[in-house]
């Protein structure tokens, strides 16, 4: 059994024979190969480390690129649900209250026929007023005026007949008021309407384009 000496380094095998360039030449290569080894094993394990990172973090993006969509789409749905949400609130109410103004209007109209007929007084002309008031405050709209021109989407005609001072159908009676919540008709307006008298217009015209044709001063 030998024990090594400290201080001295382990000499590379010479072949016995062997002359001293070969001998200079062997203790070159093993130098070489001990000089060359360890930066080998170094350089074959760092890449394989940075690797192995890049890959994880390639991982950890995707999966935080994932979540973030799925967070922006769940956004974008619960927007999209509120806004249905109260839409929907919007139209349940204004569907309740035109259900409940529309079995008031027999009592509006007593009301207006009363008030036409001069029998709006006392404690009745009271309550009436304030009914009226509550049923505006609620956003009920009266329309239908004499004399406006007749719009069959907001009309609808009880009585025709002719006349010669109209120049379009325009409603001449109102035979029941209409009305309305904002733009939401409850009832039309229950009209009487008059048409211009057939032939009048064109004979008009007529005088018009003699008098353009003989070159006679207008009149006025």
């Amino acid at each position: 059994m030998t024990e090594e000496t400290p201080g001295f380094e382990e000499k590379p095998d010479v072949p016995s024979g062997a002359t001293p360039d070969d001998a200079a030449e062997a203790v070159e290569d093993s130098a070489q190969e001990d000089a060359t080894a360890p930066a080998g094993d170094a350089s074959s394990q760092k890449p394989a480390g940075d690797v192995g990172l890049t890959a994880q973090l390639d991982q950890v993006r995707s999966a935080l690129d994932e979540r973030t969509a799925d967070l922006q789409r769940l956004q974008a749905e619960y927007q999209n649900y509120r806004r249905r949400v109260e839409r929907d609130r919007v139209t349940v109410k204004e569907i309740a209250v035109a259900s409940l103004l529309s079995e008031l209007l027999p009592v509006l109209d007593d009301v207006g026929r009363a008030r036409d007929h001069g029998e709006l007084v006392g404690g009745f002309k009271s309550v009436a007023e304030s009914l009226e008031t509550v049923v505006a405050k609620m956003g009920l709209q009266q329309f239908g005026k004499e004399g406006e021109p007749f719009d069959p989407t907001i009309h609808e005609a009880l009585m025709h007949s002719y006349a010669p001072d109209v120049t379009e159908t325009t409603c001449v009676a109102i035979l029941q008021p209409g009305y309305r919540i904002g733009e939401r008709t409850i009832r039309p307006a229950r009209v009487a309407v008059a048409e211009p008298q057939p032939g009048a217009a064109p004979a008009k015209d007529e005088k018009k384009s003699a008098d353009e044709e003989s070159g006679a001063p207008e009149e006025g």
